[in-house]
């Protein structure tokens, strides 16, 4: 089927139903800047390009679905973070938003660390050469296996989320002669305004170690008596997607107030304070991010301020921003398979992808915008469903959005802002195939995470 405009295209409904959706578009053919990469624009023949190169280009190399990212991009937000915190504190790309060699090595040479919480993230970090000294090593449930390689390589941290692996580091750390910097991840309390499943610092939930009841700090207590840890902070994550700074005031406030009671039980002051990241993207025009700079100043405001009121020297802050890094990088590129107008309610525009490649949508009712991206049109706006091809009625891309009534099969369409939790959280269901990841640069795309192919699916089957 030809890319071009197909005059019998689905007409918008007369009558729109109830939904979560905006007032159509005065322009569908606009890129909004905030949930686009920098290089993304439109070539005069209306056709979107990124990093210089077109998307019928890229579709015809490397095939659809597939996410494209904009290294530039990536790389100038590396730099805007690095530059936002300066030299004084520490910013660690959380890996587990997107992760690659690649992506290791764009890391190492824009100055920025390292937040792994697997194995398998720990094996990419260190076979992509970013030295150990940079990494941190998270996760509610290492393995012994896990950890005895973190401490083996020097990591620089390991990040204890339990009383049992405060035990466990210590033994392997002191079995091994070594002694390894920790944190304590506690649980501050704090109610984040985001999904229930994102949301990481009340108390009823995985991760930490709690303030109330005083077990973070007899946490503490324990992480300073054993001879294989060296005790340097505190962490604190209290979510995702998170624009309003109110919750992190609370959680600096109470990490500070916990370093105080340190101080005043242990006579040390503890030299850091780990605030997480979470910080949200636009995946939708209506969405308002802050800026690496403004989100640099208000923490810095926060503990300062704490900090004197407890006559605390001010610690040095991490911060881990992944999903607000690599977000905005990449679009994820369909091709348009069956265009089915449902009379009254909605058209269901059906792609090659679907739930396999972002599962988002589905598990956390994430909200996306798209983009008709192979050419313009002046046709009217249809209130559209982007769905999958997997046996599920839930596999839908996009809930809501409006896109051209003369939208056809074998037209392109992109989907913005799907740099994290995309391919990282992708998956073989239906034996779909994992879509590749293409790095674009200056005219210049390659490949730095195939796709799968059959024989993948097939090595892995050995019945």
């Amino acid at each position: 089927m030809s890319r071009s405009a197909h005059p019998a295209g689905p007409r918008h409904a007369d009558v729109l139903p109830e939904g979560h959706y905006s007032a159509p578009p005065t322009d569908l053919n606009a890129l909004d800047g905030k949930v686009w990469s920098s290089t993304v624009t439109r070539d005069t023949d209306g056709v979107v390009t990124v990093g210089g190169i077109d998307v019928a280009r890229l579709a015809e190399e490397f095939g659809t679905p597939a996410y494209f990212l904009d290294e530039a991009d990536f790389r100038a937000r590396c730099r805007a973070w690095a530059e936002a915190f300066g030299k004084d504190a520490d910013v660690f790309y959380a890996g587990k938003a997107f992760l690659s060699r690649a992506v290791v090595r764009w890391l190492k040479e824009e100055g920025l660390n390292l937040d792994v919480c697997s194995g398998g993230e720990l094996a990419t970090a260190l076979d992509a050469g970013m030295p150990a000294e940079r990494i941190a090593f998270h996760g509610n449930n290492k393995s012994e296996a896990e950890i005895e390689r973190a401490v083996r390589a020097g990591v620089g941290r390991i990040v204890l989320d339990s009383f049992q692996e405060i035990v466990r580091v210590a033994h392997i750390a002191q079995g091994l002669g070594k002694r390894q910097p920790v944190q304590i991840r506690v649980t501050v309390g704090v109610e984040a305004h985001t999904h229930e499943f994102i949301a990481t610092a009340h108390e009823d939930q995985k991760f930490g170690i709690a303030l109330a009841g005083g077990q973070a700090a007899e946490a503490v207590r324990r992480a300073l008596k054993l001879d294989g840890l060296e005790l340097i902070g505190i962490h604190s994550h209290i979510g995702s997607q998170i624009f309003d700074m109110a919750g992190f005031e609370v959680s600096a406030r109470r990490v500070v107030q916990l370093l105080a009671e340190v101080r005043d039980e242990h006579g040390v002051e503890l030299p850091e304070i780990d605030l997480g990241g979470g910080l949200g993207i636009a995946y939708t025009p209506d969405d308002d991010p802050r800026e690496p700079h403004e989100i640099a100043k208000a923490l810095g405001e926060i503990v300062t301020r704490e900090c004197e009121a407890a006559g605390l020297r001010t610690p040095r802050i991490s911060v881990e921003p992944g999903r607000a890094i690599v977000g905005p990088t990449v679009f994820t590129l369909y091709e348009v398979g069956t265009v089915k107008p449902l009379e009254g309610l909605r058209t269901y525009v059906s792609v090659d992808g679907g739930m396999s490649d972002n599962i988002r949508t589905a598990l956390y009712d994430a909200e996306y915008s798209v983009v008709l991206v192979s050419r313009t049109s002046e046709a009217a706006p249809m209130l559209s469903r982007v769905v999958g091809k997997h046996c599920e009625s839930g596999d839908i891309v996009v809930k809501d959005a409006f896109l051209p009534a003369d939208l056809a099969p074998g037209d392109l369409i992109a989907v913005p802002a799907t740099g994290a939790y995309c391919r990282s959280m992708a998956s073989n269901y239906n034996h779909a195939l994992r879509p590749p990841v293409v790095a674009v640069r200056d005219g210049e795309a390659r490949v730095i995470v195939r796709r799968e192919t059959e024989e993948d699916l097939l090595r892995l089957d050995v019945g």
